[in-house]
């Protein structure tokens, strides 16, 4: 059975930090990532990761402060958000594909088939 299981949101000042976790079981996916979503707007990409080959993507705002990282022994995606901003406030949501995404593909929450529940990421001034 797929899952997709979020942990480390929660509430921090700018300029602060937050570690996200997603733990994954079910199957060994090619393509994962970290998508956001405010509510009224679009979910959008945030940063992703092709996993066979660890190449990494970002989105333009979160590149320099996020970085996406994979423990393939444990089956974890780990997103490290540092100076953080009221911006990134948003639910923050792990996602999963069978496929083999690559640049704008991986960026695309429409092409990625698991999601998990979320986990709420509140960046105060």
């Amino acid at each position: 059975q797929v899952q997709l299981v979020e942990s480390g949101g929660g509430s921090v000042q700018a300029g602060g930090s937050l570690r996200l976790s997603c733990a994954a079981s079910g199957y060994t996916y090619n393509s994962m990532g970290w998508f956001r979503q405010v509510p009224g707007t679009e979910r959008e990409g945030v940063a992703a990761i092709y996993t066979r080959a660890g190449r990494t993507f970002y989105a333009d705002s979160v590149k320099g402060r996020f970085t996406i990282s994979q423990d393939n022994a444990k089956n974890t995606l780990s997103l490290q958000m540092n100076s953080l901003k009221p911006e990134d406030t948003a639910m923050y949501y792990c996602a999963a594909s069978n496929s083999w995404l690559w640049v704008d593909d991986a960026m695309n929450p429409a092409k990625y088939n698991y999601w998990g529940r979320g986990t709420q990421v509140t960046v105060s001034s």
